[in-house]
């Protein structure tokens, strides 16, 4: 039996639901999916992440492979999920940009509004990039909780876990600025 004979069978098997069959597709291409996100992105997180989607859409889309090229139509779904990465971090860049043009461009009331805008801008600028953008997306963007998973690709829970964590930072930061 040939290497795509067996291929066929196993994609086959994977269409009837064997999980079996599923988890040996994954371990024939974990590896090259993998190194072709990591060329695309240069960036192991970013990677993962995007194979963990690969094989979560191989998996509900399995049942529409029609034959042909596996390969092919592999790498067109890997292809697809990396252009979609490429277009939410070009959307959120420029949202990030819009609102900081935003913010600069406000001119707050009274002056304790200017000093508590200016301390929370100076201290947001000493977290990290992913949670200070999370945090401006949430609050400034009016983004709800569930907007921002999806806007994210990640699960509701981690989103708020990570808003959460980067609101405690920000105290903590706020507490230290008092003393």
């Amino acid at each position: 039996m040939d290497q795509g004979q067996r291929l066929e069978e196993i994609v086959a098997d994977c269409q009837k639901g064997s999980e079996r069959a599923f988890e040996r597709l994954v371990d024939l291409y974990a590896s090259r999916c993998y190194n072709y996100f990591y060329r695309l992105c240069g960036n192991t997180t970013i990677s993962h992440d995007l194979l963990s989607d690969l094989f979560m859409k191989l998996y509900e889309k399995i049942g529409s492979y029609q034959g042909g090229s596996f390969e092919k139509w592999l790498f067109t779904i890997a292809s697809n999920l990396f252009h979609d990465h490429l277009r939410r971090q070009y959307r959120q860049k420029r949202l990030l940009e819009v609102k900081a043009r935003d913010i600069a461009e406000q001119r707050p009331i009274k002056s304790n509004d200017d000093d508590w805008s200016e301390r929370i801008q100076i201290l947001l600028k000493k977290l990290d990039e992913d949670t200070a953008e999370l945090l401006l997306r949430r609050f400034y963007g009016q983004l709800s909780f569930k907007e921002l998973a999806e806007q994210r690709g990640e699960p509701i829970g981690t989103t708020l876990s990570k808003v959460h964590r980067g609101l405690k930072k920000l105290r903590e930061m706020l507490g230290g600025d008092h003393e």
